[in-house]
């Protein structure tokens, strides 16, 4: 009789091998996963942020406070609600996602990987980042007034001021930020497309003076502009200038810790609908994003996937989007329930609203393509 010791018998140590492969296998594939949790990409990720109905209150350090309020005026009830939506983004220049964290949002169709150079460029910090986005609603919120003043039959008046002063450039040491520009060459200046239109006219390496309005007192200044570098050189004199208006009432916009430009469209037909008589959303539910200009120009935004998401799960059922992003609207990305409507302008907008409450027909409404 012959006896086998257990490392003897073959069948034994084929079991014996093939568990040792399994449990390498599993070290290694959950190695790999803690790894991708901890090891930080190079990207961020853009995911549906906060939806803040602008007809209705917004938190203030835990108290409701009007989003919109314009309390020298008569203003209307209004019903339904006007969604303004934001962007969230994973990550900036101090510490990016996992590579864990991106694979999920590679697999959700409602965010976005986006490489960090891009959301953050010119080595632009966060906090920079934030400074601007800031800016960019402080001026979204003019423009949007000023737009819907001129919907509603109301005048304003408007000035041009030093925003910014390039290094360098013509008028360094020459303006100061916050200079208001009244006049060139004795021409009365009131807005940038005037003022850009009185320097091409005198041209470069022409001095013209300028009169600026600097802590009360009237100043003559004389600057000499220089060509702009790139394809289509013009006279510049080396500033950043920005609109001032002056309303003849008050508007007060509250956004909380909101940046950025695209609530433009949005805050002028909340001011709209509180202006004038009827309910201009009239029970609907609807959402929408756009920059605006003064005169109702409705332009492209970014995250337009993002705040298409966004406005569905806050319960949306009509969306206001810029025509301008409908190529960038895909028909997978369309989010069940939700009706875009594509928009140029805020006539157009005020116009698709008018067609939606009143019953009529929606055939003729421009949608996005990919809707």
């Amino acid at each position: 009789m012959a006896f086998y010791r257990y490392d003897d018998d073959p069948e034994p140590r084929r079991r014996l091998a093939g568990g040792w492969v399994f449990w390498g296998v599993l070290g290694l594939v959950s190695v790999l996963i803690v790894g991708a949790s901890l090891v930080p990409s190079n990207y961020v990720i853009e995911r549906p942020g906060e939806v803040h109905d602008v007809l209705g209150d917004i938190d203030i350090d835990g108290n409701p406070v009007a989003l919109i309020d314009i309390p020298s005026q008569q203003t209307y009830p209004t019903t339904g609600s006007l969604d303004m939506l934001t962007v969230s983004t994973v990550g900036n220049p101090d510490g990016t996602p996992s590579w864990f964290q991106v694979a999920g949002a590679w697999i959700d169709p409602s965010q976005d990987i986006v490489p960090l150079a891009e959301a953050f460029p010119d080595n632009q910090t966060a906090e920079q980042s934030t400074d601007i986005a800031a800016a960019q609603m402080a001026q979204s919120q003019q423009t949007a007034i000023a737009a819907a003043l001129s919907a509603t039959g109301y005048t304003y008046q408007t000035t041009v001021s030093v925003g910014a002063l390039a290094a360098g450039g013509p008028s360094e040491d020459l303006l100061q930020v916050g200079d208001v520009i009244t006049a060139v060459n004795a021409s009365p200046v009131d807005d940038p497309v005037t003022l850009r239109a009185a320097i091409a006219e005198s041209g470069a390496e022409q001095p013209l003076t300028l009169t600026v309005t600097r802590d009360g007192a009237s100043v003559d200044v004389t600057v000499t502009p220089e060509l702009s570098e790139g394809d289509d050189p013009q006279p510049v004199i080396g500033i950043a200038a920005t609109t001032n208006f002056i309303f003849p009432f008050e508007v007060s916009i509250e956004q909380g810790n909101i940046g950025g430009p695209s609530a433009g469209q949005i805050f002028a037909l909340a001011i709209i609908d509180k202006l004038t008589p009827g309910a201009l959303v009239d029970g609907l539910a609807v959402a929408g994003t756009g920059t605006i200009t003064a005169d109702g120009q409705i332009g492209r935004i970014g995250g337009i996937t993002q705040k298409l998401y966004g406005a569905q799960r806050a319960g949306a059922k009509i969306f206001l989007a810029p025509a301008s992003n409908c190529p960038d609207i895909a028909a997978g990305s369309v989010p069940a329930g939700l009706d875009i409507y594509a928009v140029t302008t805020l006539a157009d907008s005020l116009a698709v609203l008018n067609t939606l409450t009143s019953g009529a027909g929606t055939s003729l409404l421009p949608r996005c393509p990919a809707n």
